[in-house]
């Protein structure tokens, strides 16, 4: 089993040049099987953990202990470095998400993310000067570790219908930049001029793109706007659901159970 300090400083050098792609597994089955096929990375999706749980992909569904079980869970099922969707922190405060993050570094991931829509309602994005708190306070605990693991800041503003998404995305990120984020990810950004633009304002940081739907761009395309690093969500873990609703509603209506294994 390749050693926690490893899989850290070869995940940090992913992120040195170049393009890849960070799958998302949503147990330890799709992990394992992710792990065969020639990825460098893996990464958690909080949606995708969710639906395994019969919970919908909305704030405040996930509780902190479930969520570490299920991240060392995934630490261990593979050789390869994991980055943990860490969604806003799981706290009230910056504090909170400190002890948190820590929590979570102890669990053997090599990065986690830190996002800007709280997962306990009320506002669909948090005051900019908290959400930089919360960035500072996952750095320092991080740094408090005299690990590697690699943190990313996430703007939530296209996922939440803000009015500027890519404006504002632009100005948090470059906050959190400044706060001490590692690598950078505006879930929803999808048009190729939005992408280079996003791209070119936080340059040389990394940043991470979610393709969670066909937008017509490939991971060539991203690699020539710049993106560092590709993430598909929980589009896999959909991908899976919709197969076994089909199957299922077809058993349901007393179809042929053979024909459904074709």
């Amino acid at each position: 089993m390749t050693d926690t300090g490893a899989r850290r400083t070869d995940f940090k050098a992913l992120h040195q040049s170049g393009c890849f792609v960070m799958p998302n597994p949503w147990d330890a089955g799709s992990a394992r099987a992710l792990a065969t096929l020639g990825f460098e990375a893996l990464a958690s999706t909080s949606a995708g953990f969710g639906f395994s749980r019969g919970l919908a992909d909305v704030p405040g569904e996930l509780g902190l202990e479930a969520v570490l079980a299920h991240v060392a869970e995934l630490v261990a099922a593979t050789e390869l470095p994991l980055n943990a969707d860490f969604q806003d922190g799981y706290a009230a405060d910056a504090a909170g998400v400190a002890a948190n993050v820590l929590r979570c570094v102890e669990t053997g991931v090599a990065g986690l993310s830190i996002e800007d829509a709280p997962g306990r309602g009320g506002e669909a994005l948090l005051e900019a000067a908290a959400a930089v708190e919360r960035v500072e306070a996952a750095r320092d605990a991080i740094d408090s570790t005299g690990s590697e693991v690699l943190l990313t800041a996430r703007a939530e503003c296209f996922l939440v219908g803000h009015p500027e998404p890519l404006t504002e995305s632009i100005r948090r990120l470059q906050d959190y930049a400044e706060a001490g984020a590692d690598v950078v990810f505006a879930p929803g950004v999808r048009d190729r001029d939005d992408i280079r633009t996003l791209v070119d304002a936080l340059d040389p940081l990394p940043v991470n793109v979610l393709m969670s739907a066909d937008t017509g761009l490939t991971v060539a395309d991203l690699a020539e706007l710049g993106v560092r690093r590709v993430s598909v969500g929980s589009a896999f873990s959909r991908v899976a659901w919709g197969a076994f609703l089909r199957a299922a509603e077809g058993l349901a209506r007393r179809l042929d159970v053979l024909s459904l294994l074709n």
